[in-house]
């Protein structure tokens, strides 16, 4: 694994050697849980510690401390959060609005509850991924409970204008929950600017722990528990917290700034422009202004190649790359996002996400680029669908 070029961040990122510095004293010094803190003084440091994490967070999007619940990470985030707000309203207003391209804990979230008596309408994107704002406004409803609208996507790397979504929410009176487990750090999210009542937040692909994600609760917002058990986290979300996670996130949130954005913002540009010089025939998928993808996310389609044979050979050359296409997804379906900008199911099978971190170098980027070339013109050779 020495030489292995790792391109696959979006999935999970390389814990920093900083983040895995600072959460070793709570495996085996301050090891007390921190609901002990009125019984002994381990309890008390270990509560203190997961208030700096909580304190952390808040302040880089601009919210108070008791507004940030940690959970096991996105995925419970994301179900706490759409799941929180349609049984606080049961009884009430019953109809839920998601744009097409949301991640599944999302997608599938509202999904479920449609099954249990909610309505539910889906908005369309456009080519580049972007949530048709018309069609958004139109299909919120005076029953509309919340709208989940991702801050960026995790496959093609497009950015909502959320101050504008978040705008039309408001206007109309439903609760607004986005998912910025992809965006975190990433992108600007002002919370004191951006009126969004809940937002996830994801750990580990920001080079902190996995197991470890936070959801954002704006004050006043009507959210029902899911775990039942206790009274931790303002008795929203039961379980022994998880004192290291909390320490290593927020270290990991210390660490990432607006430097380090832009010198992975060089890098995606790089890689961009060696494959366009490198390769014939490929597409950018989503945004190709690079201000409006997240930083690192290089999307792309090779025509006339699969996917998942691209991403094999560049594995065994000791490049880690991933495709949405069947064999990857565990489906016989393409990219459900790339289907959802229109795609054709040629391109989506033929795509490529590349996402990068801080540990990644120009060298990198240029051996990639000439590694795909060399594989994308084998595969091209044998494959009938250039014939």
């Amino acid at each position: 694994m020495e030489n292995r070029i790792y391109l696959d961040n979006a999935a999970a990122s390389r814990t920093d050697p900083e983040v895995v510095r600072a959460m070793l004293p709570y495996f085996d010094e301050i090891y007390a849980v921190a609901s002990s803190q009125f019984s002994h003084t381990p309890g008390i440091l270990a509560r203190e510690a997961l208030d700096r994490s909580r304190e952390i967070l808040a302040r880089r999007i601009a919210a108070s401390p008791e507004e940030i619940l940690f959970t096991s990470g996105g995925t419970e985030s994301n179900n706490l959060a759409v799941k929180g707000a349609a049984w606080a309203a049961r009884g009430g207003k019953k109809h839920l609005v998601c744009s097409k391209i949301e991640h599944p804990s999302v997608l599938h979230s509202c999904q479920w509850l449609e099954k249990q008596g909610f309505g539910l309408t889906t908005v369309r994107v456009d080519g580049e991924g972007f949530v048709d704002l018309d069609h958004l406004e139109k299909s919120i409803r005076p029953d509309t409970l919340l709208v989940s609208i991702q801050h960026g996507n995790q496959e093609v790397g497009t950015i909502q204008p959320l101050d504008r979504i978040a705008g039309i929410c408001r206007k109309k009176g439903a609760l607004l929950h986005t998912d910025a487990s992809f965006s975190f750090t990433q992108a600007d999210l002002d919370l004191s600017v951006i009126p969004a009542d809940l937002v996830t937040l994801s750990a580990h692909r920001i080079h902190g722990p996995k197991g470890i994600g936070a959801l954002y609760v704006r004050k006043g917002t009507p959210i029902e528990k899911m775990m039942h058990g206790g009274y931790h986290e303002y008795n929203l979300r039961s379980g022994t917290e998880n004192v290291a996670g909390a320490v290593g996130f927020a270290r990991a949130v210390e660490l990432s700034g607006a430097r380090e954005t832009a010198r992975i913002r060089a890098l995606q540009r790089r890689l961009f422009e060696r494959l366009a010089a490198a390769v014939d025939d490929f597409r950018i998928n989503g945004p190709e202004d690079m201000e409006s993808r997240l930083p690192g996310n290089v999307n792309v389609s090779f025509d006339r190649v699969e996917g998942e044979s691209v991403v094999l050979h560049l594995d065994m050359k000791g490049i880690s790359v991933i495709t949405g296409s069947a064999c990857f997804s565990r489906s016989l379906e393409p990219s459900a996002v790339m289907m959802a900008m229109g795609f054709s199911h040629e391109r989506a099978h033929g795509s490529i996400r590349f996402t990068l971190s801080r540990f990644n170098t120009e060298e990198e980027m240029d051996r990639t680029a000439e590694s795909s070339r060399d594989v994308v013109e084998a595969l091209r050779k044998i494959s009938p669908l250039s014939k």
